[in-house]
């Protein structure tokens, strides 16, 4: 049986088409729907191309880089084997999945975010009389517009200086660019949870009851304070992390068999624990993932991808275009130690 992506004209001018990824043209022209029931099924559009081209790029028996060089079309489909390493390693341990409420693709620089006010009468549901008018909750746009921020790296090295490294040594280093950005996305969103985004909207700082020292009574007197909404996560420094885990409160059986199989300390209060070095020492944001920040992208990872398949990799930039913006001001509140 014979299968389109044998045959599948590729160019650099699929990288170029508006609003579309290179992965997305690639489904287009090749869909994977036509190989249900095939040995293919589960691969997708650009895999597939690998397979055409016989590049293992993964395993003790992954090829060189310069196996991509080999014909012009093969070498079209090397900037997004950057981009998806480097978004592999953006994904790998991740944080931001985790404290967002909304991602929004926006194709543009300049975003205004929307809110409305939560509790008290603007959103109760009271009865309505018979031909009385219905209570309305009115949804505004935000004065000021969300700074989107462009963040990634330059990767710098000669054809010969990676033209002979396997690409399983070679995607360590992408997916270590992928970390960096987003530990640079983390600190933006951990800037705008704590300081607001420009809309008078910064999060109520609370204090504990003795300077430097958590108790479980302050972390149920954080917790209460924030009805209506409810505190489902809690980023916290590592020192924060540790008298945490040093409460009596949290030293049972079962959340102790949890933390020492998995890691992940999930607090009385039904909180899961995120720790992260982004936030200053001697401090935890609570909040509801739910309503709190919403992520905005001006772009996926992009690679400037002319001079690779130019088989010139002196330059090569990979960037990504994102910001973000508070949904509702109470559902984050930041606690200091």
């Amino acid at each position: 049986m014979a299968f389109s992506y044998d045959n599948l004209k590729l160019d650099k001018g699929m990288y170029q088409e508006a609003g579309s990824t290179f992965s997305q043209v690639l489904e287009r022209q090749d869909p994977s729907e036509q190989y249900k029931g095939t040995s293919l099924e589960g691969l997708d559009a650009f895999q597939r191309q690998l397979k055409r081209f016989d590049i293992k790029v993964k395993g003790a028996g992954s090829d060189v880089v310069e196996k991509f060089f080999r014909t012009a079309d093969s070498a079209v489909l090397f900037p997004e084997y950057i981009a998806r390493s480097v978004r592999q390693g953006m994904e790998e341990g991740d944080i931001l999945p985790h404290i967002t409420a909304a991602v929004t693709k926006f194709d543009g620089m300049d975003y205004r975010s929307i809110t409305a006010e939560a509790g008290g009468e603007d959103k109760e549901l009271r009865q309505v009389d018979e031909g009385a008018s219905i209570p309305a909750t009115t949804i505004k746009v935000q004065a000021n517009l969300v700074k989107l921020r462009k963040r990634g790296r330059m990767l710098v090295a000669s054809y010969e200086a990676v033209r002979y490294q396997k690409l399983d040594l070679f995607s360590v280093t992408l997916r270590q660019i992928g970390a960096h950005i987003a530990r640079a996305h983390l600190e933006d969103a951990v800037d705008v949870l704590m300081n607001g985004d420009g809309n008078d909207n910064a999060a109520t700082v609370d204090q504990v009851s003795s300077d430097g020292t958590l108790t479980y009574n302050d972390l149920v007197d954080f917790w209460a304070k924030f009805d209506p909404y409810e505190m489902n996560a809690l980023l916290v420094s590592g020192d924060v992390m540790v008298q945490m885990l040093k409460l009596t409160e949290l030293q049972n059986p079962l959340t102790g068999l949890n933390f020492q199989g998995t890691g992940k300390l999930t607090t009385p209060l039904g909180a899961t624990l995120l720790r992260t070095s982004v936030l200053p020492a001697g401090t935890a944001i609570g909040l509801d993932k739910r309503f709190a920040l919403e992520m905005v992208q001006g772009s996926d990872v992009m690679v400037e991808y002319d001079k690779l398949i130019d088989r010139q990799l002196e330059r090569a930039a990979i960037t990504t275009i994102s910001g973000f913006a508070k949904v509702f001001q109470d559902a984050s509140r930041v606690l200091e130690v």
